[in-house]
C-alpha cells in the first residue's frame, strides 16, 4: 500500500493536478453506481475479465435497453466459429452504412481485444458504450456514429489460462486470453496478408462502413514508466493524416485526460532497456523508442486508408481496475475531440481525397533527428533474493514506486529510406503470372478494385529487374518473409486480354504497399509472388505511366448484415 500511495503522490504532483476531485460522472465507471448492465470485471470487483458469453449477453441487453439507439449485427465469424458481435450507437440509430452515410456524421471504429490477454479494453468498451447509450443528456452519439467491436479476437478469449502463462508481465486477472487466435495467427500482424477469418471480416466491414476513424485498444508489457496509458498514430511515413495526429490531435487528447481525468499518458514507446547478469535496476538507457512502422499492424494499415487511427495502449504493470478507467478516460476524451468541429473538418477533406499524396513510403527507419523531452521513469531496487517477487518484475528485481523524470531523446516516428510516385495509371500484371489470382483476391478483400481487362493492352510502363532475392531464415506466422533488390527500366508493355489493371484509386496507398516489390511489408513479402521471382529475371507488375485505361467498376460496398433485434448473427 505504501508503494502505490507514493507512485499515486508523484504521479499526481508531475501533474500539476495533486488534490482535485475528479468529477463523479467521469469517476463511476466501475463504481457500481451507473445504470443498466454491469460487466464481468465490474461484477467481480475487477477480479475476472469478461468471457464471449458475458460479451454477447451485455451487447444483447443494451439493444434492448436503447433500440432508439443500439443496433447490433456480426461482421463475421471467427475460425472456430463464434459469431464477432459489433454494437452501432447513434442518435437516431442507424442499421446501415448508407444509413450513417445519410447522418453525415464521422463514423468512428473501435476495437478491443485483438490480442487476448489484454483485456482492459473489451471491459472499459463495453463500460463506456453502457454510459453512452444509455445517457438521458446528449453526447457523442449525437454528433458521431460509434461503431464498436468489444471481443475482436473471441476465439482467443476462450483460451483462457494463468496469466503466468498467457500475459507473464501484466498485474492481473489472474484468468486471461491468450495473444494469438484459435489459428496461432497474431491478428495485429495479420492486416496485410489478411489470413485470418477474423482479418478478413474486419476488411469487409472496411468496405462497407469506410470509418472515419480507427480505434484499437491494447496494452503494453514493456517498460516500467510513469503513465497509465500511451499512445500513436499511424507510423507508416505514408499516412496523410499521422503528422495531424501526433502533432495536434493526440496531444490534446492527452491534455484532457490529464486534466479532466488525472491520468497521465505519453506517445507509445519502450526505454531501451537491459535487464542483464548483473541485475540493472535502471530501467533506462539512451532513450524511448515507438514501435514497428510497417503495415503488418492495423494501426499503420489503417492510416494507409487516409483516415484517422489511433493505438491505445494501458499500462500493463497498473492493477487491473486502473488499467479499465485509464483507457475509458482515454476512449471518452478522444471521442470527444472528434466530434468537434476542427477535427471533423480535417475527417471531411481526408473523405474528399485532398490529403491524399502522390507518392507511397516503401521502406523506413526511425527519425535520426529525435526530441529531447521529460519521460517519466519508475526505479527498481534489487530484491533480498533472486525470487519473483511481482508479476513481470525481473527475477532479482522489485518495484519502488518511486517516478523520476528523465531527459530523454524520443524517437516516436519513422521517415522515408525508399520511396516512389504513384504510377498515374497504376499496376498491372498477366493473368498467367504464378500467384496472380491470390493477388486479385487479396487485393479485392482491402477493397481494391481490380480491372480485368477485356482486350489487348500496351501501356508505357516501368518494369523492376530483380538483382537479388533475401528470403528469412526463420518463419514468422508461418512464412519466410521475403524482399527482393534490384532497378527499374522505362518499356513499353503489352498485356493480352485477361490481364489485370489496379487504377490508382483512393486507395491507392495500399496498392502500393500490396503490389510494389521493395516495399517492406506487400505481396513480396509474404510469399504470393514466390513463383514469379527469380535473380535476374522481371517482376511481374509492372507499373502504368499512361492514365488512359479502361474504366475501373467501383470496389464493392460489402454491408454487413444486421439483425434488427439486437442480437449478433452468424453468417
Amino acid at each position: 500500500m505504501r508503494r502505490r500511495a507514493t507512485r499515486a503522490a508523484a504521479l499526481a504532483a508531475l501533474a500539476g493536478c495533486a488534490g482535485r476531485a475528479i468529477p463523479h460522472a467521469q469517476a463511476s465507471v466501475g463504481a457500481g453506481t451507473v445504470a443498466g448492465p454491469r460487466t464481468r470485471a465490474e461484477r467481480t470487483h475487477y477480479q475476472e475479465t469478461s468471457r464471449y458469453a458475458d460479451v454477447v449477453a451485455f451487447v444483447d441487453t443494451l439493444a434492448r435497453l436503447a433500440p432508439g439507439v443500439v443496433r447490433t449485427f456480426s461482421m463475421g465469424s471467427t475460425g472456430e466459429g463464434r459469431a464477432i458481435p459489433v454494437v452501432v450507437a447513434s442518435r437516431p440509430a442507424v442499421a446501415t452504412p448508407d444509413q450513417a452515410r445519410r447522418l453525415g456524421r464521422p463514423v468512428v471504429y473501435v476495437q478491443a481485444n485483438i490480442h487476448a490477454g489484454e483485456v482492459e479494453g473489451k471491459e472499459a468498451l463495453q463500460m463506456l458504450l453502457r454510459d453512452l447509450v444509455l445517457a438521458s443528456a446528449p453526447n457523442v452519439l449525437d454528433s458521431l456514429v460509434l461503431v464498436a467491436v468489444p471481443i475482436y479476437n473471441a476465439d482467443g478469449n476462450e483460451r483462457v489460462r494463468n496469466q503466468s502463462i498467457n500475459r507473464t508481465e501484466q498485474n492481473g486477472p489472474v484468468l486471461v486470453g491468450q495473444r494469438p487466435n484459435a489459428a496461432g495467427l497474431d491478428l495485429n500482424r495479420d492486416y496485410i496478408k489478411a489470413e485470418a477469418a477474423e482479418t478478413r471480416a474486419a476488411l469487409a466491414l472496411f468496405a462497407g462502413w469506410d470509418p472515419d476513424v480507427f480505434v484499437d485498444l491494447h496494452t503494453t508489457d514493456g517498460s516500467y514508466h510513469g503513465y497509465a496509458l500511451t499512445w500513436s498514430p499511424s507510423l507508416h511515413p505514408a499516412a496523410p493524416l499521422a503528422a495531424y495526429e501526433q502533432d495536434t490531435l493526440l496531444p490534446r487528447v492527452a491534455d484532457r485526460v490529464r486534466v479532466r481525468r488525472e491520468f497521465l499518458t505519453f506517445p507509445y514507446g519502450n526505454f531501451a532497456q537491459e535487464y542483464g547478469a548483473d541485475v540493472n535496476t535502471d530501467t533506462t538507457k539512451q532513450g524511448w523508442y515507438t514501435y514497428d512502422s510497417r503495415a503488418r499492424f492495423g494501426t499503420n494499415y489503417y492510416g494507409l486508408r487516409g483516415r484517422l487511427s489511433i493505438l491505445s495502449e494501458a499500462f500493463s504493470h497498473d492493477p487491473f481496475e486502473r488499467r479499465v478507467r485509464a483507457t475509458y478516460a482515454f476512449v471518452g476524451e478522444l471521442l470527444s475531440a472528434l466530434a468537434e468541429p476542427p477535427t471533423v473538418a480535417r475527417m471531411r477533406v481526408a473523405r474528399d481525397g485532398d490529403a491524399r499524396p502522390d507518392s507511397i513510403v516503401l521502406r523506413t527507419r526511425l527519425t535520426p533527428r529525435p526530441v529531447v523531452r521529460p519521460v517519466l521513469a519508475e526505479d527498481l531496487a534489487r530484491a533480498p533474493d533472486s525470487a519473483q517477487t511481482e508479476p513481470g518484475v525481473p527475477r532479482g528485481l522489485r518495484r519502488t514506486g518511486h517516478i523520476r523524470t528523465v531527459q530523454l531523446p524520443v524517437y516516436d516516428r519513422f521517415v522515408s529510406t525508399r520511396a516512389t510516385a504513384l504510377p498515374r495509371g497504376g499496376w498491372a500484371f498477366a493473368a498467367d503470372a504464378p500467384g496472380a489470382a491470390q493477388a486479385v483476391a487479396l487485393l479485392q478483400r482491402h477493397g481494391i478494385a481490380v480491372v480485368r481487362l477485356d482486350r489487348p493492352f500496351t501501356a508505357d510502363g516501368r518494369v523492376f529487374r530483380i538483382d537479388s532475392l533475401i528470403t528469412a531464415a526463420r518463419t514468422f506466422q508461418g512464412h519466410h518473409e521475403v524482399r527482393v533488390e534490384g532497378a527499374w527500366r522505362d518499356e513499353r508493355r503489352a498485356f493480352a486480354a485477361g490481364s489485370y489493371l489496379v487504377p490508382n484509386g483512393r486507395l491507392a496507398l495500399v496498392a502500393g504497399a500490396l503490389l510494389e516489390p521493395e516495399s517492406d511489408d506487400g505481396l513480396v513479402t509474404w510469399n504470393v509472388w514466390d513463383g514469379a521471382l527469380r535473380s535476374g529475371g522481371d517482376f511481374p507488375v509492372v507499373r502504368v505511366r499512361d492514365p488512359r485505361m479502361p474504366a475501373a467498376d467501383p470496389p464493392p460496398r460489402i454491408a454487413p448484415r444486421v439483425d434488427t433485434a439486437g442480437s449478433p448473427r452468424r453468417p
